[in-house]
């Protein structure tokens, strides 16, 4: 595979009832991203009620919202051919997910396909999300065909605007929205959207490699 990306299993058929076990492993220089594990409940459990790791979100997630994510992703796994993976680095164990997913909302983004990202406090500052990010969006282009993936956030959240950049997406500002599930009157309701399209993904791939 192109970008340092090994893929160590099969992939999902979408409405084929995939298992567990047939979500594809994808290996990069430091990171695994696999299935979902319930030895995972925990770890995801305290980064989601994190303060820091939640700054950008409506409000922190107790345990059962968490355990919520991650049934969905295994559902949705089954039912579109692709979502959430859980994500290991090889010194750190567990630190959270990166993936792609269909909003199951209406706006006027939608529909679409969005890579997204969420990782603990303690993995930040290593490159990770930008290396998990890159294997996520190869898969993506190469694997289920997409003409385009997306990705978007709160203006104030650097963090993840830069990630973005790094792994090639456009800023797309005609394409700004106010996200549905928050008032209009909340200072998190505004969504800047960034994009990249498969052709746009295969003309810089050949010269992108992972630190």
């Amino acid at each position: 595979m192109a970008c340092g990306v090994a893929v160590l299993q099969g992939r999902v058929t979408p409405g084929a009832g995939s298992t567990l076990s047939e979500i594809p492993v994808l290996r990069t220089a430091r990171l695994t991203l696999r299935g979902w594990q319930d030895q995972d409940r925990d770890p995801f459990a305290a980064l989601n009620a994190d303060p820091e790791v939640m700054e950008h979100f409506p409000g922190l997630q107790d345990r059962a919202h968490s355990d919520t994510m991650i049934d969905r992703a295994m559902q949705l796994w089954a039912e579109d051919g692709f979502c959430w993976w859980a994500v290991e680095a090889d010194d750190l164990g567990f630190i959270g997910f990166t993936g792609l997913a269909r909003p199951r909302w209406d706006a006027p983004i939608t529909p679409c396909v969005e890579i997204g990202w969420r990782l603990a406090r303690r993995a930040w500052g290593y490159g990770f999300a930008t290396e998990a990010a890159r294997a996520a969006l190869d898969w993506g282009f190469r694997t289920r065909h997409l003409d385009e993936i997306v990705s978007f956030t709160v203006p104030a959240n650097t963090r993840s605007r830069a990630v973005m950049e790094r792994i090639g997406l456009q800023r797309m500002p005609d394409r700004d929205f106010g996200h549905p599930r928050i008032p209009p009157e909340h200072p998190l309701h505004r969504h800047v959207v960034y994009a990249i399209t498969r052709d746009g993904w295969a003309s810089m791939g050949r010269a992108m490699t992972f630190r």
